[in-house]
């Protein structure tokens, strides 16, 4: 079967790829396998030198890569075109950090000396998501090849042209042929790569299943996996916060990327005595939030990535609704032409509806009212997801009360949960195990080797 590029905007079929051949397919794995032999040997000072040049090449195309990334998925221009951007201060940031990061380090034993040193794995496998076309792929594999591995990419199937894309920018780049390939196949495929030989890790940003799938087969062949699945990220603001911050940055945690991103805020927890005020001025800013075409700069949601995503999104809102959740604004697709749903807000969500355990991907916020900070701590851990949490607070002892008991991989205090290159992200519970980015990320796909000498 085909793979191919359509436009969520229109339905338009944009253009199709045909799978890599098994012969193909094989090509690919010796040529990575070959290409480790020479790569895993070369300088600090050369992968620093082909990342800068990658930035480079980002900086000088990010509108044409943001162009791409809205035609395959429908996130907005302005936000694709900020990816790119941030892509280039991914690869820089490793360029400079990396000899520091993965530098022998000394610990004190019975032997004369000790080393502790980090030694490149070999190939790595990156199974990536449609939401963030470049970002996801750019955040694993530029540590991973600054390490001295090698990348295969599977990326989404609905954004073969992105996947292309970013080969061609490591190509341009100078990098060695065969330290980073894309390969254009289906999910059929995963397992046996994961199974070859030559495969010696794997790494995936998902859904759950998808994750326990790609888990239970490396752990069959007792591989490293690392694993960045979904969340449903609790935006907790109790009375003391500044009121009119929270409600800003709540509305742009929530539609960022049309609403489809793991980190997204989704249960919004309100403390009683502000609730009201809250929730108005919430309502007030989704109802000025333009939906439309995502190439226009006024633009704040388009459309989600595809009609199955809609589908699944417009029967969590009705089965919430149907047990007695209210509707306070939104709640319906839009009936133009592509996989628009209108930014919506729901409010008196009975114990039991969906918000409570299941991950909304898409423009929907679920308001919960709570009269303190330990129901909000209680109503944020009760999920099967740990990903990330907002907490809004200026009281010094809530906030260390909150940093120690939010059960999630990231807590941001009075700001939006992103993804930093100087800093580790992932998470706990469902939301998967492992960390990307900063030193941790790094460290993850190495051997972490101790060295003794008597």
């Amino acid at each position: 079967m085909a793979i191919a590029s359509i436009n969520p905007v229109t339905g338009e079929l944009l253009k199709t790829f045909e799978p890599l051949t098994d012969e193909q397919l094989e090509h690919k794995l010796a040529l990575a396998d070959r290409t480790f032999a020479t790569y895993k040997h070369t300088s600090f000072g050369d992968r620093a030198q082909w990342m800068q040049q990658a930035a480079d090449i980002l900086e000088a195309r990010k509108t044409e890569f943001g162009i791409i990334m809205t035609l395959e998925m429908g996130k907005t221009l302005k936000s694709a075109i900020a990816e790119i951007e941030k892509c280039a201060n991914l690869c820089r940031f490793y360029a400079e950090h990396a000899p520091r990061f993965l530098a022998d380090t000394s610990a004190q034993t019975d032997a004369s000396r000790t080393i502790i040193r980090y030694q490149p794995l070999g190939i790595i496998l990156a199974v990536m998501p449609w939401n963030f076309p470049f970002w996801q792929v750019f955040r694993f594999v530029v540590p991973a090849l600054m390490a001295g591995n090698v990348g295969l990419l599977k990326h989404a199937s609905n954004v073969p042209q992105c996947a292309l894309a970013i080969a061609d920018v490591f190509h341009a780049a100078g990098i060695p042929e065969g330290a980073f390939q894309t390969l254009l196949i289906g999910a059929d495929r995963v397992a046996g790569l994961v199974a070859d030989a030559r495969v010696k890790a794997a790494t995936l940003t998902g859904s759950e299943p998808a994750g326990q799938s790609l888990a239970a087969i490396a752990g069959h062949h007792l591989k490293k996996v690392v694993l960045e699945l979904g969340g449903s990220d609790p935006f907790i603001v109790l009375k003391s916060a500044d009121l009119e911050l929270a409600v800003n940055t709540a509305v742009t945690a929530r539609v960022m990327n049309n609403g489809q991103t793991c980190i997204a805020a989704k249960r919004f927890m309100i403390e009683e005595a502000i609730a009201d005020q809250f929730i108005a001025k919430f309502v007030e800013k989704f109802k000025a939030l333009k939906v439309g075409d995502p190439m226009q700069p006024e633009t704040d949601v388009g459309p989600l990535a595809t009609p199955q995503i809609l589908n699944d999104l417009d029967l969590q809102v009705k089965t919430t609704v149907d047990l007695g959740a209210k509707v306070l604004v939104g709640g319906y697709r839009l009936k133009e032409k592509g996989n628009f749903y209108a930014p919506t807000i729901l409010a008196d969500i009975p114990l039991g509806a969906p918000p409570y355990q299941e991950e909304f991907f898409g423009p929907v916020a679920s308001v919960f009212r709570v009269k303190n900070i330990t129901e909000a701590i209680a109503l944020a851990n009760s999920t099967s997801f740990g990903l990330g949490a907002s907490f809004w607070s200026k009281d010094p002892q809530e906030i260390e009360l909150a940093i120690e008991q939010i059960e999630a991989g990231a807590v941001f205090v009075n700001g939006m949960v992103k993804s930093d290159p100087r800093v580790p992200f992932g998470g706990i519970k469902r939301s998967g195990f492992g960390r990307e980015l900063g030193v941790e990320g790094i460290r993850e796909f190495v051997n972490i080797k101790t060295i003794w000498i008597k």
